[in-house]
């Protein structure tokens, strides 16, 4: 016998029923059972269990979701670019997200400016001739110095902060005509920059320019906010001082005068040569000389102008500004290039002593020579 079933025995029969025993007798394997009653149990209970997977399998029949619905049809020939609702949650990809946020600025942009603004607008390097100034321009060549009262060249930058660069007495009287000059021209009416080299004649000049159109009064708290007063000092002392350099910004490079080289402590007349020379290209340099003083042409120069504008155009916007140089060339340069003019032709815009120009092409004296009287090219367009 198996372990948990065992056969069923039957015991020999009777002889009067040995006919009827003789048939063969089936062999039943059935779990093991203590009693007939515990069969019947059993048998019940799986009947049971038949009822309940029945059951359960039809529940889950009436329980499966419907078919699926009809595939969409085929995109058209030129599909646009995939949105996020047409794009299954699982399948959405960084690539998916970029093309419609790039569709979805684009149409806005679109909308809202269906003319988009000219490169030129767009705030970045400074180029001459430029679009468009954001602020308003004043050029000021500072007063004679004393070097200039003497008759002679001066431009190493060694020098640029020595009291003998600084202003003669014809040359303080030069700087207040040109702050009076600003002042009737309205230069400092709301609010204004002023912008001079550290050369020590154009640092004057900007304290001049500054006291005459009584900048220090409206910047009280400028000085009042370094030194503790309860009011300002209105005669020209300390006080006076601090609240000047308020809204003086010193440039120490940008606008150094241009440096001459060989010609360094020459007769000031002698300055017409260079600028025969610049006449003929703006790249020609005076000769080198080993005292440190640079040679410069006007490209040279107008590097150095335009790098200053950039700063100047990106530093504000909608402002008064006041450059203030301690020679010519810088301004007429930076003249040249505003109004696109030829770099040969930026004597044609000399500045005097003392002399206040605002940058509007109104402003620009009439040309003294017609290009073909200023230079002659032999190689066009090859005329540099």
């Amino acid at each position: 016998m198996g372990t948990g079933s065992y056969e069923k025995w039957v015991p020999p029969l009777p002889g009067w029923i040995k006919t009827a025993a003789s048939l063969p007798q089936p062999r039943v394997t059935v779990p093991a059972l203590q009693s007939r009653k515990q069969k019947t149990d059993f048998q019940k209970h799986n009947s049971t269990n038949k009822n309940m997977n029945s059951t359960n399998i039809s529940t889950r029949k009436t329980l499966l979701p419907p078919p699926p619905p009809t595939p969409l049809p085929p995109p058209p020939p030129h599909p646009s670019p995939p949105s996020l609702s047409s794009i299954p949650s699982k399948s959405i990809t960084r690539r998916h997200v970029l093309s419609s946020i790039s569709l979805s600025i684009s149409l806005l942009s679109s909308q809202i400016n269906p003319i988009l603004s000219p490169p030129s607008d767009a705030r970045g390097l400074f180029q001459m001739p430029p679009f468009q100034l954001n602020n308003r321009y004043f050029l000021v060549r500072a007063g004679e110095s004393q070097f200039e009262s003497l008759g002679v060249i001066n431009t190493n930058p060694v020098a640029k902060t020595s009291v003998d660069s600084g202003l003669s007495g014809n040359g303080i009287r030069q700087a207040i005509r040109a702050a009076l000059k600003l002042k009737e021209m309205g230069a400092c009416d709301g609010s204004c920059w002023i912008w001079p080299s550290i050369t020590q004649r154009a640092y004057q000049a900007a304290e001049i320019i500054a006291s005459v159109n009584k900048i220090d009064r409206r910047i009280v708290l400028c000085r009042n906010a370094i030194t503790g007063a309860k009011k300002p000092w209105w005669r020209f002392g300390d006080g006076a001082y601090l609240l000047i350099r308020c809204h003086i910004v010193p440039e120490y490079s940008f606008l150094d005068a241009r440096g001459l080289g060989a010609y360094e402590g020459k007769a000031l007349n002698s300055i017409s040569e260079v600028y025969a020379s610049d006449g003929l290209s703006p790249s020609i340099k005076p000769p080198p000389i080993d005292d440190g003083t640079p040679n410069e042409s006007v490209d040279d120069v107008f590097v150095r102008i335009t790098q200053l504008m950039s700063i100047l155009e990106t530093q504000y916007s909608g402002d008064t500004v006041i450059i203030v140089s301690p020679d010519s060339d810088n301004l007429s340069v930076l003249q040249a290039g505003l109004i696109g003019l030829d770099l040969r032709r930026h004597t044609d815009l000399r500045f005097n002593p003392g002399e206040v120009r605002s940058v509007d092409p109104k402003s620009i004296p009439a040309y003294k020579k017609p290009a073909s009287t200023v230079y002659k090219c032999y190689n066009p367009p090859n005329c540099r």
